[in-house]
């Protein structure tokens, strides 16, 4: 079989392009006749410098969980763990309240335009025309069967997909006792979900799924799923030659409005002392190699510390940008707050 080399939700389609019939929602227009709604479900943020968007907060329900308002609120469910430091994520409980983390640190290991997929934050950036951006949370690839870093296009968008499993993912099946048909078609039993974008990397697809809590997690054999009620919208905002590039950036670092910040993100729920390492020792060559672009930054160690400690995927402010005048020496500045606590000196 051709793709047969792929470890990945291989698939052949017996799809057409993108008709007149849609799972996005209806609403009325002004005559009260039902139409399609195809407005993202995200919001479309400005980007200021190197960041994008605020945190929000929002209330629980006694029933809630976050897989559910993960999907509810198109939210990782991983993003949403790592923002919210014990609270039981299958009880959050009546009247709690969390954080909604839709602040984010834009990746600058990739350009600024068409789609952007960061594996390490599980996260799909679409930069649209008038330079803004939309933030969507995705599943990705397993260890075992990762996703690849490349820079491919979109090739075009399908509806209601029919799914081939290869070979490889057929026997996987049958060896739990679950085996699969040659051909699974559109419907609840299909995990490609409702749309999908065909990229031009061989065997890989932007698709929807049957699965809401793999959304946010490492969990596919390759592609790329996001929320049905998303995908079934973004497939009108894309247009056929889209790029495409996916990257793995665990550490992003920028400036805004004159402020430097930190985002960090751990690849599990668990904080293992291998990850913090390895961690920190990228963030360590991430910062120096920003100072070397910014020579005028100062950066506080404290500060970089507890973004490391946490790894919560939320941006942190570690420093800010200093403004001298031609022919001034160099000074030691202090960050604000309380300049005589040795633990606010230390800078690297």
């Amino acid at each position: 079989m051709l793709f047969a080399k792929y470890r990945t939700c291989l698939i052949l389609m017996m799809t057409a392009l993108l008709g007149v019939t849609a799972t996005a929602g209806a609403v009325a227009d002004d005559d009260g006749l039902a139409v399609e709604d195809r407005s993202p479900r995200v919001p479309t943020f400005t980007i200021h410098g190197d960041l994008a968007g605020h945190l929000e907060t929002f209330t629980t329900r006694y029933e809630d969980t976050f897989a559910a308002l993960g999907n509810r609120l198109a939210l990782g469910y991983l993003e949403l763990v790592k923002a919210n430091p014990g609270v039981d994520p299958w009880l959050p409980g009546e009247g709690t309240t969390i954080i909604l983390p839709r602040r984010y640190v834009i990746p600058d290991e990739a350009q600024r335009r068409g789609i952007v997929i960061n594996l390490a934050e599980y996260r799909l950036y679409y930069f649209t025309d008038d330079g803004r951006v939309q933030v969507y949370p995705v599943g990705v690839g397993t260890e075992e069967n990762p996703s690849p870093l490349t820079d491919a296009q979109v090739v075009m968008p399908l509806e209601s997909p029919a799914w081939y499993p290869p070979a490889s993912i057929r026997a996987e099946y049958a060896a739990s006792g679950r085996p699969l048909p040659r051909m699974v078609p559109p419907g609840p039993d299909n995990p490609l979900g409702t749309h999908a974008l065909l990229l031009s990397e061989k065997g890989y697809l932007i698709h929807g799924t049957n699965k809401r809590f793999g959304v946010g997690l490492p969990v596919s054999h390759g592609c790329f799923r996001m929320y049905n009620e998303d995908i079934a919208r973004f497939v009108y905002q894309v247009d056929k030659g889209t790029p495409v590039q996916v990257i793995r950036d665990p550490v992003k670092i920028g400036l805004s409005e004159g402020e430097v910040w930190l985002e960090v993100h751990r690849p599990h729920e668990e904080y293992s002392r291998e990850d913090r390492d390895h961690l920190w020792q990228r963030v360590l060559a991430e910062v120096a190699a920003f100072r070397d672009r910014h020579p005028a930054v100062e950066v506080n160690r404290r500060a970089i510390e507890r973004a490391v400690e946490r790894a919560d995927g939320l941006p942190a402010m570690i420093g800010e940008q200093l403004t001298r005048m031609a022919g001034d020496e160099p000074v030691e500045q202090h960050p604000t707050g309380d300049h005589s606590a040795p633990e606010q000196q230390l800078y690297f």
